[in-house]
């Protein structure tokens, strides 16, 4: 996806949001007539039944007749598309679009190319039932055959074109990079480089969080609540820019430097899972758990491992992580009392000691001896030498 700032008029904002309920509406009725399938029952309707009523109720709502049909019939292509991604496994399955959340449509074909360049820093493109509305032109803006149009919590408007970019060349020198991706520092790599993932400021931690205080005493449906949430999106949307920008830098910078890039295999989703148990069966350490979770997605962990495989695909590839922060990158000692604390690592064998997180990232690379034996079973006694190769999953 290749995305730009949106900037419609006051007069051209009903129009898209119009538009918005429409493709929201229509997801939403399609998604209900395959949810209401029961075994024993006929076959849920597809893109094509559905498209058909899609037809008939658009002659008999005027209301539904005055959007664009085009944005109508892709919001079923984009359900029956989700329902494929969430049988072949590699998606979760649709739910259900709400207002103010999932605000957005796409547009395909010969109406997707009408997109002119008016200087050096504005477009515009002709979006069905609204007209031209401007872009900011960061970029140059590549052919494609669709676009999404999109508004986030704090109102900014986007529009995103569906194209495929190129990978990144490797530098061709044979270079492996290891990449451990911790809390307090969001990736640490092989070479002695810790990279953080740029956040709010304490000063504006503060002010958010006065935000959120204001907003638990605001009436709901309340103008002034309305008012709170807006803000409290508006920061938001900057860290969730910030943390955006940071990946993309991160994954540039190791795509063009290095032939292979070596990450730990993680289960994100597990690791961010809540604690807080059943009414049966209470959690531990809930509120831990939750600070750990909040800290894990705002360093971008799964985001900069996605970055990574489009960026260089085919050179990523996922290490068991099992004992790489409790092994030592010098002489392939295990042992979970070399680990002093999150920063320090100093091997209870051989006294090596380095920052622990550049210790794991070296294990990771498997450049060492010791990182070559991080994926066996844990041992105290054995020789690096009766340990084996780690066994790597190439990303495709």
């Amino acid at each position: 996806m290749s995305r730009f700032r949106l900037a419609p008029t006051r007069d051209q904002v009903p129009g898209l949001l119009e538009s918005c309920r429409h493709a929201r509406y229509v997801w939403n009725v399609g998604l209900e007539q395959r949810l209401m399938w029961r075994p024993g029952r006929p076959a849920a309707p597809g893109f094509v039944a559905q498209a058909a009523q899609l037809t008939e109720a658009r002659a008999a709502q005027l209301w539904l007749k005055a959007g664009s049909q085009m944005v109508q019939q892709q919001a079923l292509r984009d359900l029956d598309q989700a329902w494929r991604n969430f049988y072949a496994g590699t998606h979760g399955r649709p739910s259900w679009r709400r207002k103010g959340v999932h605000e957005g449509f796409r547009v395909v074909g010969p109406q997707a190319q009408r997109v002119e360049k008016l200087n050096r820093k504005w477009g515009r493109v002709l979006v069905p039932k609204v007209g031209w509305v401007k872009f900011r032109l960061s970029r140059a803006v590549p052919p494609a055959k669709s676009y999404r149009v999109t508004c986030d919590r704090s109102g900014r408007w986007h529009i995103a074109f569906a194209v495929v970019p190129a990978p990144i060349a490797a530098p061709g020198t044979g270079a492996i990079v290891g990449v451990d991706r911790g809390v307090t520092v969001s990736a640490a790599l092989s070479t002695g480089e810790l990279l953080s993932c740029p956040g709010l400021s304490a000063r504006e931690q503060a002010r958010l969080k006065r935000l959120q205080r204001r907003l638990c005493r605001a009436w709901r449906g309340s103008n002034r609540r309305a008012r709170i949430k807006a803000a409290i999106a508006r920061w938001k949307a900057r860290e969730t820019d910030r943390r955006k920008n940071w990946v993309e830098q991160t994954s540039t910078d190791l795509a063009r430097g290095f032939d292979t890039i070596r990450i730990e295999n993680l289960k994100i989703r597990a690791l961010t899972r809540s604690a807080r148990g059943t009414i049966e069966s209470h959690g531990r350490n809930v509120r831990a758990k939750a600070g750990l979770n909040r800290g894990i997605l705002a360093s971008g962990w799964g985001q900069l491992a996605a970055r990574l495989e489009h960026k260089a695909p085919g050179r990523v590839e996922r290490v068991r992580p099992a004992y790489t922060s409790q092994t030592c990158s010098a002489c392939g000692h295990c042992a979970p009392d070399s680990r002093e604390n999150q920063a320090v690592f100093r091997c209870v064998a051989c006294r090596y000691e380095a920052n622990a997180d550049v210790n794991a990232a070296v294990n990771i690379a498997g450049g060492t001896a010791a990182g070559r034996a991080v994926d066996t079973r844990r041992e105290t006694g054995v020789s690096v030498s009766e340990k084996r190769e780690p066994q790597l999953a190439t990303s495709t």
